[in-house]
């Protein structure tokens, strides 16, 4: 059966089967590819100076492969650092220099008192035999990974002045069992993948989802009554609402920057169009009439306009009409398809999936310098689903290997690609959360 592109699939109320009945596991975390370029990071480890029992999480391990994995940094391997200092007093800089080292972060975990634990760190320039930053984070032992992030966000904003995005999260369709055993689950994990929960369970399909602006909200396609629907569940409480079920088409939901309003794709009047439903009122505004398909919206991060896939042209394009009604033009013209839109905070960057022949893959259009300039960032042959991370640094996207459904991170700059394969599972449909608040 040959495999329908993903935004035709979902039209067509199409799900192929996945191949795998495996229970959902952690995701496994596979550097591909490297970058020459990347700046050399120490992360000594920090030991735990405390009487009490020490947390489980390995914080300084935590740190290390976040920054590793950006793909802007080449992190030294623990077991090539020859000295172990825990404060900044204790830093010998010619060791460093002699290891070729630019940056050096050192810190200790110590009892905070009530189950907690306080890591104490600090950044160093090696060259300049300066300290960047000096700060402590507080947590409980189930939180230390997150505190882990929060300190590889801090280090990563404070050298390369671009706020990261590790303590972050994604969201993806998991798949297990086939025909009628088929299982289908809404699933969340940290931005490495730790840490999966799942947010819904059903045993029909599961499409679409997208986070609401302040992360606490999914919205997302069922089958479960028999048609598609939208639905919007909050992540924290499983408190969830039906939002449209109309006859046809409801699909490829999207919040708007603000949260008040969805952008999602209707047959109601026939055809496949973009409307924008205001949550509060619940009243619908119809933005495109066109003969053909109109798909896949997202919005413009100032919320001004909505990126759409249409095949008005005959082929799939993307194409950008006012959120608040108007004209719609056509944004693409490079390769004869191009569909399931992603766009970056400052609007200067859209990923795609290009397709060519049988082939589809993830390409980048930046106009950061001016004009357009193309770029491809996936090399497999059925890539779909691109999002990027709320600072633009990478996007995530799926990708079938085999008969195996796996999604894959790759840097913006295409010199690193990170796997993340649900073990011994399928994935598809991924969604990277925005920023968390901090706590």
């Amino acid at each position: 059966m040959k495999r329908l592109p993903h935004w035709l699939a979902v039209l067509a109320l199409v799900l192929l089967p996945f191949a795998a009945s495996a229970q959902q596991q952690g995701l496994e975390i596979d550097i591909v590819g490297g970058n020459a370029s990347a700046l050399p990071i120490a992360v000594v480890p920090m030991p735990y100076q405390g009487s009490t029992a020490a947390p489980g999480t390995d914080v300084a391990s935590v740190v290390r492969a976040d920054l590793e994995r950006s793909g802007a940094f080449r992190a030294l391997p623990e077991a090539s650092i020859v000295e172990r200092p825990t404060r900044g007093g204790e830093v010998q800089y010619p060791t460093w220099r002699a290891l070729k080292q630019d940056y050096l972060v050192v810190g200790r975990v110590v009892d905070a008192g009530a189950g907690s634990y306080r890591v104490e760190y600090e950044l160093f320039d090696v060259a300049k035999q300066e300290r960047m930053l000096g700060l402590a984070l507080t947590a409980r032992s189930n939180a230390m990974r997150d505190v882990a992030h929060q300190m590889a966000d801090a280090i990563y904003e404070k050298i390369l002045g671009v706020r990261g995005a590790f303590w972050t999260r994604i969201a993806y369709i998991t798949q297990t069992g086939l025909g009628k055993q088929a299982r289908y689950a809404l699933m969340v994990a940290d931005s490495d993948g730790y840490n999966p929960q799942t947010v819904v369970r059903s045993a029909e399909p599961l499409l679409s989802p997208s986070w609401s602006p302040d992360g606490s909200r999914l919205a997302y396609v069922s089958f479960e009554r028999g048609n598609s629907s939208i639905y919007i569940q909050n992540i924290s409480t499983g408190a969830r609402e039906l939002v449209t079920s109309f006859r046809g088409i409801n699909g490829a939901p999207t919040f708007s920057p603000d949260g008040r309003r969805l952008a999602l794709t209707l047959s109601r009047s026939g055809n496949p169009e973009i409307y924008v439903m205001d949550l509060g009122s619940k009243q619908l505004t119809q933005l495109t009439n066109q003969f053909g398909i109109d798909t896949e919206p997202t919005w413009s991060a100032d919320g001004s306009a909505i990126y759409f896939t249409s095949d008005r042209g005959g082929r799939p394009q993307i194409y950008r009409v006012p959120s608040s009604g108007g004209s719609a033009t056509r944004v693409t013209f490079q390769g004869n398809y191009n569909a399931t839109a992603t766009v970056s905070y400052d609007g200067k960057k859209i990923a795609v999936a290009q397709g060519s022949g049988n082939n589809y893959r993830i390409a980048m259009m930046d106009s950061s310098l001016g004009s357009p300039r193309w770029s491809t960032l996936s090399p497999g042959s059925l890539d779909e689903s691109p999002s990027f991370a709320p600072n633009a640094s990478m996007v995530l996207y799926a990708a079938r290997e085999g008969r195996r459904g796996v999604l894959y991170a790759v840097s913006a700059d295409a010199r690193v690609r990170q796997r993340l394969v649900l073990a011994d599972g399928d994935v598809r449909e991924p969604a990277w959360s925005p920023y968390r608040s901090p706590r």
